[in-house]
Parts: C-alpha cells; structure tokens; sequence
C-alpha cells in the first residue's frame, strides 16, 4: 500500500487501483483532520458512490485536495469541491476525483 502526500504519486497508485495512506497539510479541514494526520483513500471506480459531504481526494484549478463535496449537480457529473470552513475550491467532474477517504487514521 503507498503511503505518502497527496499529490501527483498518489494519483498513479490510486489510478493503478492501489489504496493509499495519504497526508494533507494545512488547517482547512480542521477538526475533522488536522494537518499532518494520515487518511486511507480507496481508489475511484464504476461502484464507487459520491455523495454531499464525502471526503474525497482531488484536483481542483492545477491543485490538489483531500476536501469535502459540498454539492452535487448534473445527475451526479459535476462536484462542488469546499473546504471544512465553507471555502469552494470549485466545481470539477468526477474524473477529477481519484479517491474516496474511507478512514481517517
């Protein structure tokens, strides 16, 4: 299982069908995780469901993100991307989602 940051490796593992141990840094997620802990993140796929306030890890504007669906449109093709302090990061298609968090460690 890779462990490492959220970044472009992590997109490779995911997208290879790998799950990863992922650390994010900064305070926007707080308290649901503080900067530096790890989260588990399964890789995305046909079966895997989005739903509003799922964590998620993702690119948004050349940026990436383990942040929250804030909201959901389009019959489920395009997701609203926001911090845990209701900043929007913006809207991106689910091809822009590489995982799901399923467990924050």
């Amino acid at each position: 299982m890779y462990k490492g940051k959220a970044d472009l490796n992590a997109v490779t593992h995911l997208q290879n069908g790998e799950e990863c141990i992922l650390v994010g840094y900064g305070q926007s997620m707080m308290p649901i995780i503080r900067s530096g802990q790890s989260v588990k993140v399964t890789p995305m796929t046909e079966e895997v469901t989005l739903e509003k306030d799922d964590i998620v890890f993702c690119k948004v504007n050349r940026h990436f993100y383990i942040h929250k669906i804030s909201a959901i449109k389009n019959n489920n093709n395009s997701y609203q991307i926001s911090n845990n302090h209701g900043h929007i990061n913006g809207w991106i298609s689910r091809k822009q989602i590489y995982g799901k968090v399923i467990e924050i460690l």
